[in-house]
């Protein structure tokens, strides 16, 4: 026989309202009518129905909120923090929710809905759009959300964690000059994205200082994904005007800049010097190996979600934002002039 709620009420003789309150966590019971629920609970072997529950309360479950499948594709950087995501999740018996949508109205709907029907306690974002509507839109529904990435507008429930994109960029970029380069050319991804801008703005703050001219042929917008960057690399190498260096602001370029260089016969570094991101598992396999800033991925994962998990709990402690330091990697890829 399966027990309900009324048959612990009984057995316990507290009302219905003060098993629920036993059940849910709540603090506004004496000690001795928690105990007499709880012993019933035992006593009847009672066993919650979880969707029950989920329909009053909600469901334990967070939100990952993806880029649209156009910008992601074959991009290890997001599959990696899934998965971390997913398990941190878990130890918190928590289920994950992954979401993509085709635009950003459409994505900004998905979440509302998922709100309003108490599907999830909480979002994490995986990347971060110039265009911070959404976060406007979703931050009057009082349920935290957590940015991988900058967020440059002030909010009541919205939390950022990232790298200093502006930063790692310019001294990627002052390491090639100080190599003695000068002709450095750059592979950026398009614009909507605040990591995307910063990263580009690394590099062009690091040339004007040092007083080097910035060729609006060499500034290359190469798209998000393997195939655009690659055709983007391999007509810049083959042009007659062609740079000395190229810095790479992830590592899809990074590949397809070497894999351009390999077929047209160009060789790392003897002809041209490469630096970039790395934060995937075929990045040792980059020969000569890769001068770069490493992505902590694990890190960015952790924390978000460590947050996250803690404001969904209460935790009314002061965390807007939070930058995760980088390493830059000194390896081979790089030629001395």
């Amino acid at each position: 026989m399966k027990h309900t709620i009324y048959d612990i009420a009984r057995v316990a003789q507290v009302s219905k309202s003060t098993v629920s309150r036993v059940l849910n966590n709540q603090t506004n019971i004496s000690d001795e009518a928690r105990y007499r629920v709880l012993k019933a609970i035992e006593e009847l072997d009672y066993q919650p129905n979880k969707l029950a529950r989920a329909l009053s309360v909600g469901f334990d479950a967070i939100l990952i909120v993806s880029r649209s499948s156009k910008t992601t594709e074959n991009n290890p950087f997001f599959s990696e923090i899934i998965n971390i995501i997913s398990t941190k999740a878990e130890e918190e018996n928590f289920d994950v929710i992954l979401q993509n949508s085709k635009n950003s109205k459409d994505e900004v709907k998905k979440c509302i809905t998922k709100i309003r029907e108490k599907m999830i306690k909480g979002i994490i974002m995986l990347s971060s759009p110039v265009n911070e509507d959404f976060f406007q839109q979703l931050d009057v529904f009082n349920i935290p959300i957590v940015v991988i990435g900058k967020v440059e507008g002030s909010y009541t429930n919205i939390y950022s964690v990232d790298t200093n994109n502006y930063q790692d960029s310019y001294e990627l970029t002052k390491y090639l000059i100080e190599q003695g380069h000068r002709d450095i050319a750059c592979f950026h991804s398009p614009l909507e994205y605040h990591v995307s801008i910063d990263r580009l703005e690394g590099y062009k703050g690091c040339m004007k200082d040092n007083n080097l001219p910035l060729h609006n042929d060499w500034i290359i917008n190469s798209g998000f994904n393997v195939d655009s960057a690659f055709n983007a690399a391999k007509k810049l190498l083959l042009s007659d005007h062609r740079p000395s260096a190229v810095f790479a602001t992830d590592d899809l370029k990074v590949l397809s800049i070497y894999k351009a260089a390999a077929d047209i016969g160009i060789t790392i570094p003897a002809d041209l010097s490469i630096v970039g991101y790395s934060n995937s598992s075929f990045s040792p396999y980059l020969s000569p190996s890769l001068t770069s800033v490493e992505i902590p991925v694990k890190k960015l994962g952790d924390i978000g979600t460590d947050i996250l998990f803690k404001k969904i709990k209460g935790d009314k402690s002061l965390v807007i934002s939070k930058v995760v330091t980088t390493e830059r990697i000194i390896n081979n890829s790089v030629k001395t002039i």
